[in-house]
């Protein structure tokens, strides 16, 4: 069983950045694909970025540009930089991972990120 647990998120002004991250109970540099997911009141969960096992980067087009995805090695963490953030981008967001073999998934508990003025 793998735990994840995010944290970074908060309240921030339009244009503002934050940094989240994503600590995992095993480590994040095994057969696992990884991704941000976020979701928005009354909304279907979304991916906002992925990073695959082998280093394969993808982000939703909504946030190209001003989130970067990566993995910390020394912290064993996934962490989402995100800037010029915008009111759209508010939503509570998800770590999962997905084990290669086996294709099992995990989540975290989420953390909220409010981009307000």
């Amino acid at each position: 069983q793998v735990q994840l647990v995010e944290s970074g998120g908060g309240l921030v002004r339009p244009g503002g950045s934050l940094r989240l991250s994503c600590a995992a109970s095993e480590s994040i540099f095994s057969l696992v694909n990884m991704g941000w997911f976020r979701q928005a009141p009354g909304k279907q969960r979304e991916l906002v970025a992925s990073i695959s096992s082998a280093g394969i980067i993808n982000y939703a087009d909504s946030v190209k540009g001003r989130f970067t995805i990566s993995k910390d090695k020394g912290k064993n963490t996934l962490d989402l930089q995100m800037n010029s953030l915008k009111p759209e981008d508010t939503a509570v967001y998800y770590c999962n991972l997905i084990t290669v073999l086996g294709h099992k998934a995990y989540w975290g508990q989420g953390t909220q990120v409010t981009v307000s003025s």
